[in-house]
């Protein structure tokens, strides 16, 4: 066997590859005899009929492809190891000699991880930002606690309507004193000033009492979805039923008791402190990572290979399969749902693909270049994080994680260990 390798453009490979025709004649009889049983030729048993005579039946190049099939794949990636490539794609063949007695010549076209120049990794500057819990942060958080809590009631009979409330109306709307078609509605509840009405509506209804009616004017607007009613005024007949309040709880102790385990507010808001803290460390840290990547992905030129955006676009949508599989969805549902095909849909993944592919590979030549390790008890410790998060019983999930678990975790590992690198040598 004989490859000649050739670098071309977009960190692809060709290779000419020749086979001796002793081998490839080895491996047409050895395809012949593993698949004797299966021709039938007429005027012999099935199985017995020579290799000459099934090749004259059913042509000569019936056993090719098998015997390509046979010894080209292990042939191939000897010659990847053999030239230490690392090869990201499925290779592209096409057979330019293929005859029994004869060498056989392919040529495969591979892309390959892009060769590269890491940029400044070392001594980057990063600002620390420091994210303080304040007092009006935990007011703000137990307000939206109240809020979340809070009880929608009806208002005393006396009351007027107020912007906030919850109006249940009657209404019917006239065009030109004729009703129109999804005007008229019985019961309809309508919190004033959501905006979810015509523009003019719910501001109008602002001061009416308990079974008070009343007739407004409105105008559509010129872009209303629907072409009759756009632009033209109408004539609303409303009749308020009930008025509705939201109870917002008081902040207090009894507070406390009802929305948590604990049996005081400063034991509440203390709690609050302690979680936005943890949330802040967390941002924080993120953003510090962040800006870590961004500066050395700036520094670095390195153009990405189309297959490799192209295949992690691929992990994307299949991701997507899955996730909206879950939620009895399929793909195709959903990009028609939203009106989108699905070249669109790879064309908006595609600069994250890009961003995500020059990461890794950049992370990959940090951890090598600095002979960075990932150890068995980081691959452990990581473990047991997923074994907390699943519920799991740690000591046992650790012992019967399989080797590809731990692999997923390793090459992670490196990642992180990569970033930490750049953000411990950092200004």
């Amino acid at each position: 066997m004989n490859a000649n390798i050739e670098k071309m453009e977009d960190s692809k490979v060709k290779i000419d590859v020749t086979v001796e025709a002793e081998k490839f004649d080895k491996a047409l009889d050895d395809v012949f005899r593993k698949n004797a049983k299966y021709f039938m030729v007429p005027g012999f048993r099935k199985g017995k009929a020579p290799r000459k005579i099934v090749e004259n039946y059913y042509g000569k190049g019936v056993l090719y492809e098998d015997a390509f099939n046979m010894i080209v794949p292990d042939m191939f990636e000897k010659i990847i190891e053999e030239n230490k490539l690392e090869v990201v794609s499925t290779p592209e063949i096409d057979i330019t000699q293929m005859e029994a007695g004869e060498e056989l010549k392919f040529v495969a076209v591979v892309t390959v991880k892009p060769e590269f120049k890491l940029g400044k990794y070392k001594g980057i500057k990063l600002e620390k930002k420091d994210y303080t819990v304040t007092d009006e942060d935990i007011e703000n958080e137990l307000k939206e606690m109240a809020e979340k809590n809070s009880r929608i009631v009806a208002a005393d009979k006396r009351r007027k309507l107020k912007d906030g409330d919850t109006a249940v109306i009657d209404f019917e709307g006239f065009v030109d004193g004729v009703a129109f078609e999804g005007g008229k509605a019985e019961g309809y509840s309508l919190e004033i000033g959501s905006g979810s009405f015509i523009p003019g509506f719910e501001e109008q209804l602002v001061g009416m009492k308990y079974d008070e009616e009343k007739e407004i004017k409105v105008t559509f607007p010129e872009d209303y979805m629907s072409e009759d009613l756009a632009g033209k005024e109408a004539t609303f007949k409303i009749k308020l039923h009930e008025i509705k309040v939201k109870e917002v709880p008081e902040i207090d102790d009894e507070f406390a008791k009802d929305v948590s385990e604990f049996d005081s507010l400063e034991e509440l808001k203390e709690d609050i402190k302690n979680k936005m803290e943890d949330e802040n460390a967390s941002k924080a840290k993120f953003e510090e990572e962040e800006n870590a990547i961004n500066q050395v992905l700036e520094a670095t030129e390195l153009k990405i290979p189309k297959a490799m955006i192209e295949s992690e676009i691929d992990m994307y949508i299949q991701n997507m399969t899955h996730e909206l599989s879950h939620k009895g969805l399929k793909l195709k549902d959903y990009l028609d749902l939203f009106g989108m095909t699905m070249e669109k849909l790879r064309e908006e993944y595609a600069e994250r693909a890009e961003k995500n592919v020059k990461t890794r590979l950049i992370l990959e030549e940090i951890f090598k270049k600095e002979e960075l390790e990932v150890s068995d008890e980081d691959i452990n410790k990581k473990l047991e994080e997923f074994a907390k998060a699943y519920g799991r019983d740690t000591a046992e999930y650790v012992k019967n994680a399989n080797e590809q678990t731990k692999n997923y975790i390793r090459e992670e590992l490196k990642y992180d260990n990569a970033v930490k690198f750049i953000i411990a040598n950092a200004k």
